[in-house]
């Protein structure tokens, strides 16, 4: 059955027409079931309504933002997202992806770790550490071959973005690894793919030379709170990770960083 027909038989039907401003207009078509109370259990506690409320809110502002990013983000509101019944925020963030994005679309992206295991930290998560007894083995850095040839396999299988991933601390003593990253990048870019790297920390001029690369994206993780941090890795601190962050992005580079959930830190600590 084609995808088409499978949409045509699906009871909520989504109309979607693109807007002036390549935002995207949806109406909704709704079946309405006989007897809705069968189907579902409405939560009516004052926390569930303020937290229904505040995602409506959340959900309506984002709607107007026009692609405007928020800093000033207050912790009260952080506290009602996490809290917010996961149905909501499904919701309201189908709303604000399809605002942004072809809601039909998926890009498919494609990991290498060009240098696995030995790494000198102590992650506490992470099975590529020295420290530990693991299945992983140290490894060198693949070389120029391996890796292009990998990036080419990924782009003729469907992917758009290629990441490359190293397992040290930083790139301290490693100028001939780093300069045949950089031209990982280069030839990896002129495939018509974008390019993203994670290598640990990094320096200004580090930074720079892969921004004038053509490196899309930077991905460099805070894994849990500033609080809980010392509990996970010692090797490093949290504040060593803010300055990469701080000097990746002030060399152009788009930042992503993520966190960890489920190493032992409370609510608060995600939050």
């Amino acid at each position: 059955m084609s995808f088409t027909s499978l949409r045509a038989l699906s009871s909520r039907a989504i109309k979607i027409s693109h807007a002036n401003n390549a935002a995207f207009r949806i109406s909704r078509t709704y079946t309405t079931a006989s007897n809705p109370a069968k189907f579902a259990t409405i939560d009516e506690s004052p926390r569930a309504q303020k937290q229904m409320t505040f995602g409506r809110e959340l959900s309506a502002a984002s709607l107007h933002a026009h692609g405007e990013l928020r800093y000033d983000w207050k912790k009260e509101e952080i506290e009602a997202i996490y809290h917010a019944p996961i149905m909501e925020l499904l919701y309201h963030g189908a709303n604000v992806h399809r605002l942004n994005f072809d809601p039909l679309a998926v890009q498919q992206c494609t990991l290498l770790s060009i240098k696995t295991g030995g790494c000198s930290e102590d992650c506490k998560y992470c099975p590529q550490s020295s420290r530990y007894s693991t299945s992983v083995k140290a490894q060198k850095m693949l070389d120029t071959d391996e890796v292009l040839n990998a990036a080419r396999a990924a782009k003729a299988a469907g992917s758009t973005r290629f990441c490359m991933g190293a397992a040290w601390r930083d790139l301290a003593g490693r100028k001939s690894n780093f300069k045949k990253i950089v031209g990982f990048v280069k030839e990896i870019r002129a495939m018509d793919m974008e390019v993203c790297c994670t290598l640990g920390m990094l320096n200004d001029d580090q930074a720079s030379q892969l921004k004038e690369a053509g490196l899309t994206a930077y991905n460099h993780n805070l894994d849990t709170s500033r609080e809980y941090y010392p509990k996970i890795i010692t090797t490093r601190s949290y504040d060593e990770r803010l300055e990469t962050i701080s000097k990746v992005r002030e060399a152009g580079i788009s930042v992503c960083s993520g966190g960890i959930i489920g190493l032992g830190e409370t609510e608060v600590d995600r939050v």
